[in-house]
């Protein structure tokens, strides 16, 4: 049986890589454990929150389906950061555990060149170092001309709680036994990792007279750049907040030693930004109190997810610290807590196009990559199937730059740095996030979809016809002058000062009191509201945005000064050891690659720079 493309695992990763692969003309299998498990949420169902949120607009706008499943499937969506500034606004939904697969293999399924097979992948079938097929546990042998792993946490995994160790998978699922010793044979690095789960519980046994309700926002939103939302604001259903206390920290100080986390049992490095709650009570020692989510897995509402409260307790400490809280004195708990421990690959073995340096034509996206999140994982089977599809073509690679995307920090970051723990985009990770919005991810991205057939009619259209309602607003607004007695009263109303002659409505919107969409009511004039958002932000934020595409030219040029394959960096002198081994290990493309390398030192490419100058006449 012959393949273009192989995806190994149906996870967010290899559902976009995939989908991916699929609508861009490529025969292509994805192979997964187990069908029903397609777009798993093993951890809590909610897609977006703070950065992710803008990488769903990304995996969106550059043909994913993602932002579409999810869009039509959440219980409750809001927007994060509102009042901190475009750069970091985000969109956060809580999904559904169950309609969220279901959409997406209804999508999956409706891909012409797309088959879905059942089974386990035992190793790569390699010819000279090049990955050619797979073979399976059930001896089948599969042949392709690139494969796609996305294994997630499957690989060797443990799972844990208190004193109890077993193989397994999420929810107890078999996992992939050989394939990790398979890709150690044959010179892959492989890192353990660890990641958790909390418990789940019955929404009947919650007290939601002691908690606080957090609801979702009173404004129709969506991840989707091309689609409008298919819900109603009043069918959301509320999350909930309370709080751990002392009695709660002291259970778990007491019973440190019953935890698989501090019994020594976990060798794997977790992620450091979603903690177990005995990290939080052991690292934060001087808080009082820490925040418990209560928020539901499902349309049918029986279930609830206790966000924040990840733990590898025994089960009868974990409904012991659950009956401490406030809401919670008689819950009853459907789902106990634990963590899981896999394997991944080192992500400095990659290229840039998330092929593997060691094995030609592999691939690898998601928790495979040391990365954790559905988000993430999504975004880099994206960016895996367009690029083993360019690779088949012999096309260049797809590289998204730091300024151009999330994805490309993602990116970027995993290859150059490498990880020491599973690793979470952060706003804080992008230097350009002002560049980055969640209200202009169409507008950066969606001409590389067209560019590669991801892409349908509709999605066509609607980005063009974005385009040229931008241009029509604009012009509107530099173009239509108002004088001082025609805005007198909006801008009274509007706390802001008067003006003495005609000024342009393009000038009235730089004042920070001034929202357009309010002035274009004012004015009568209807424009689309998201449109109108970019606008607007471009203008108000104009000095700041002109500082940053300064700095971004700054660092595109030192992408432009190529770094020669066959250089030997045990030859270029006056370099630290640890950037030595760092260039000879990475093998960057560009010294702007070099320069963002963990360990690399500006002196570094400086001496870098000389050699190339002197033995490479490079300038």
């Amino acid at each position: 049986m012959n393949y273009d493309v192989i995806v190994v695992g149906g996870g967010h990763a290899g559902c976009e890589a995939s989908s991916a692969s699929a609508k861009m003309g490529k025969k292509t299998l994805l192979i997964t454990i187990n069908i029903k498990n397609i777009a798993d949420m093993p951890c809590n169902p909610s897609i977006g929150g703070s950065a992710k949120g803008i990488v769903v607009r990304e995996i969106d706008a550059l043909g994913g389906q993602m932002g579409y499943c999810a869009d039509r499937t959440h219980l409750q969506i809001k927007m994060l950061n509102v009042k901190k500034g475009p750069g970091v606004r985000s969109l956060r939904a809580q999904g559904c555990k169950v309609n969220y697969p279901k959409e997406m293999l209804n999508r999956l399924n409706s891909l012409k060149n797309l088959t879905i097979k059942e089974d386990t992948v035992k190793e790569l079938i390699l010819e000279n170092k090049k990955v050619i097929g797979v073979l399976t546990e059930t001896g089948e042998k599969i042949y392709s001309k690139a494969v796609i792993l996305t294994t997630g946490t499957y690989m060797n995994s443990d799972i844990m709680c208190g004193h109890d160790k077993y193989k397994g998978g999420p929810h107890g699922e078999k996992n992939s036994m050989f394939l990790s010793e398979f890709l150690k044979e044959n010179g892959i690095n492989i890192i353990r990792l660890k990641t958790g789960t909390p418990p789940r519980i019955l929404k009947s046994s919650i007290n939601f007279d002691e908690v606080k309700i957090e609801n979702g926002d009173n404004e129709l939103l969506t991840f989707s750049n091309f689609y409008g939302p298919t819900y109603n604001i009043n069918d959301q259903v509320p999350c909930y907040l309370t709080y751990t206390n002392k009695t709660t920290h002291k259970i778990i100080m007491d019973n440190l030693d019953k935890c698989a986390l501090y019994s020594g049992m976990i060798k794997g490095i977790g992620p450091r930004y979603c903690p177990s709650i005995e990290d939080k009570v052991v690292k934060f020692n001087d808080k009082d109190r820490h925040q418990i989510f209560l928020e539901p897995e499902r349309s049918d509402d029986i279930e609830y997810y206790v966000g924040g409260f990840s733990t590898t307790m025994p089960h009868d400490i974990q409904e012991k610290l659950l009956k401490t809280m406030d809401g919670l004195h008689n819950v009853v708990i459907t789902k106990y807590g634990y963590a899981i421990e896999y394997d991944a690959i080192d992500p400095l073995q990659l290229k840039m196009n998330l092929e593997n340096k060691i094995l030609e034509n592999l691939f690898t996206a998601g928790q495979i990559n040391g990365t954790s999140g559905y988000e993430e994982a999504a975004a880099q089977g994206l960016m895996a199937g367009i690029n083993a599809v360019l690779k088949i073509d012999n096309k260049e690679p797809f590289i998204l730059k730091r300024n151009e995307a999330y994805i490309g920090v993602l990116i970027d970051d995993l290859i150059n740095k490498g990880i020491t723990e599973p690793y979470r985009l952060l706003t804080s990770r992008a230097e350009f996030r002002l560049l980055l919005r969640h209200d202009n991810a169409m507008i950066r991205l969606s001409k590389y979809a067209e560019k590669y057939r991801l892409l349908n009619k509709n999605e066509k259209d609607k980005y063009y016809e974005t385009l040229n309602a931008i241009k029509k607003i604009e012009n509107y607004f530099n173009t239509t002058y108002v004088n001082p007695k025609d805005i007198e009263k909006f801008l009274k109303e509007h706390n802001s000062s008067n003006i003495y002659g005609k000024v342009s409505l393009h000038d009235l919107i730089k004042r920070p009191e001034i929202d357009a969409k309010e002035l274009l009511k004012y004015m009568n004039k209807e424009f689309d509201k998201n449109v109108i958002e970019i606008v607007q932000t471009e203008i108000k934020y104009k000095g700041y945005i002109d500082k940053t595409k300064n700095e971004v030219e700054k660092m595109l040029k030192l992408e432009t000064k190529k770094i020669p394959m066959d250089i030997d960096y045990s030859k270029v002198p006056n370099i630290a050891t640890e950037a030595r081994q760092k260039f000879s290990k990475i093998r960057p493309l560009t010294i702007g690659q070099a320069s963002r390398i963990s360990g690399v030192n500006p002196a570094d490419i400086t001496m870098l720079l000389v050699y190339l100058k002197k033995e490479y006449n490079h300038e």
